[in-house]
């Protein structure tokens, strides 16, 4: 197994009520965290969504209303699987997508601060698909040489994913033994996301872009600048909450960086008034 860890891996699951990231719940959150050992350690959940599981969606995962009736709501866990994923990166299979969107949005749903910028994400699909362009499926099959029989079993397809990885390894020695390389080679795109939607980015100045609609390429500074009221027509929207938070933290950037600005002009100014008052 060539990977090098520096810190533990975290490869996850999660069954879902659907495919919207904002308003869709977690069913089921299967995680394996692999510590720089290699060591693993388990953590799996079904969890009362608080809505409905559509007939045609239980058809796909085979969890049903009745299943998880009993079962903890989110909140009632969030704090047990921010405790696991805390020290570690994240991986699993078209998870910089949907997974860890949809884990993000939970979290901050609990009310719990969330703050995903120091961590890495292997996306394990992304890799299969730069590589050979096959579903999960057919990836553990083509790298496995392994049938997939229990599909959509959050844990059975976390350990699934964990095994194609470490395959994929072993089998592409032009992959990089290190996450954060493997993070880059499995990102979409040539600029640097900061939100999980997509919607906010950093360009080649290290600056805050938007990266949708009628304001994409420009800063978020500019923005503020020429259309004051399109941060908070964002706030408003259907937008991730994630994508909400990273813009806020931006705009209290600039908000700080213009206080900072404005008192050391107010300092400059009193400094001329003394220099003449003593001339």
């Amino acid at each position: 197994m060539r990977l090098q860890l520096k810190r533990p891996l975290i490869i996850f699951d999660l069954e879902t009520t659907g495919t919207n990231i904002t308003s869709d719940r977690i069913v089921e959150i299967a995680m394996i965290k692999i510590h720089p050992d290699f060591n693993e350690e388990e953590f799996c959940q079904r969890v009362n969504p608080g809505i409905p599981i559509p007939p045609e969606i239980t058809e796909i995962h085979g969890i049903s209303n009745e299943d998880i009736a009993d079962a903890p709501s989110f909140n009632e866990i969030a704090q047990s699987v921010l405790d696991f994923i805390s020290d570690g990166d994240l991986g699993g299979y078209n998870s910089n997508k949907f997974d860890i969107p949809v884990l993000a949005e939970e979290l901050m749903r609990a009310g719990l601060t969330v703050d995903f910028s120091t961590k890495k994400f292997v996306d394990v699909q992304n890799i299969f698909h730069k590589m050979e362009q096959r579903t999960l499926a057919a990836a553990y099959q083509f790298y496995c040489n392994k049938t997939i029989e229990n599909a959509h079993n959050a844990l059975y397809d976390a350990k699934a994913t964990w095994d194609v990885l470490k395959a994929q390894m072993d089998r592409y020695s032009e992959l990089s033994e290190k996450v954060d390389e493997l993070s880059k080679f499995t990102s979409v795109g040539n600029f640097t996301l900061l939100d999980f939607a997509g919607r906010i980015a950093k360009n080649d100045k290290e600056e805050a872009v938007y990266n949708f609609g009628k304001h994409k390429g420009k800063t978020v500074r500019e923005v503020n600048k020429i259309e004051p009221g399109y941060y908070g027509w964002m706030l408003d929207a259907d937008f991730p909450l994630y994508t909400k938070q990273v813009l806020r933290m931006e705009m209290e950037k600039i908000k700080q960086e213009r206080q900072d600005s404005n008192s050391n002009q107010s300092m400059e100014a009193k400094l001329e008034a003394l220099k003449k008052k003593f001339k």
